[in-house]
């Protein structure tokens, strides 16, 4: 790795999730591990590796970490990564592709820079270099969680005539908008700062309308780091959108 300072934020964002999801398929291929052992072994392999790397890198910056314990130091610190190693540990545990890892970075609570590593795929968004989003197509889609779609989206889709588009991690619902495979991401299901941080970042990067459920903005590095809804669309629906959800 370069030395500290001379390589841009988002270039080292981009790099570490790089990396990292390297080393996840690296494992993911080995035959070591299966299931939620394959998980629970990708998330510690992936969080060692970010941990060290951005202390190398940035040894100023704090560091929220999923699989950290927290620190209330963060707290005072302007410059704050926040990462999620393995986004959709489930979905890596039985060889999907819709996981990812989140590697962001917060000044002030805000998200300034950002990259999404989709290993799988393999393909990765980053701040420094997002495309506008594609034109939608004719029918709305909306994304939701493969497993337990929350009752609220479901709700909105109804409302909206969107067709539910099922999906793993956070990160890989958030990429498939940014990419013009989805035109909805809205979740009221509960997450942690480090489930959105990264998605949110690139989101905002490729035009796209990025929120809290009430329309208030997403803000991190919090003493609670729970943040438990997100809405992400095309601009020209949010009033629409956030219309349904305030209702």
């Amino acid at each position: 790795m370069s030395a500290p300072g001379t390589e841009s934020d988002t270039a080292l964002a981009r790099r570490v999730a790089e990396t990292a999801g390297e080393l996840l398929l690296t494992l993911q291929r080995s035959g070591l591990f299966a299931g939620k052992a394959l998980g629970k072994a990708g998330d510690r392999t992936a969080n060692a590796f970010i941990m060290e790397a951005l202390a190398h890198a940035r040894p100023d910056d704090a560091v929220l970490s999923e699989e950290e314990k927290d620190s209330a130091a963060r707290l005072a610190t302007r410059r704050v990564w926040i990462v999620d190693p393995l986004d959709g540990t489930r979905e890596y545990g039985e060889g999907r592709v819709d996981w990812a890892v989140h590697v962001a970075l917060t000044v002030d609570g805000a998200p300034v820079a950002g990259a999404v590593a989709l290993p799988g795929i393999p393909l990765t968004l980053c701040t420094g270099r997002c495309p506008p989003a594609p034109v939608p197509a004719d029918t709305l889609r909306m994304l939701v969680s493969r497993t337990r779609p929350a009752a609220e989206a479901v709700a909105v889709a109804d409302a909206l005539g969107a067709q539910l588009v099922p999906m793993g991690s956070a990160g890989a619902k958030a990429m498939a908008v940014v990419r013009g495979e989805a035109d909805i991401y809205l979740h009221t299901g509960g997450q942690f700062e480090w489930d959105s941080c990264a998605p949110v970042a690139v989101a905002i990067a490729a035009g796209l309308h990025v929120s809290r459920v009430d329309g208030s903005p997403m803000a991190y590095n919090r003493a609670d780091p729970y943040l438990p809804d997100l809405l992400i669309c095309r601009p020209e629906l949010a009033e629409r959108i956030l219309g349904l959800t305030r209702g």
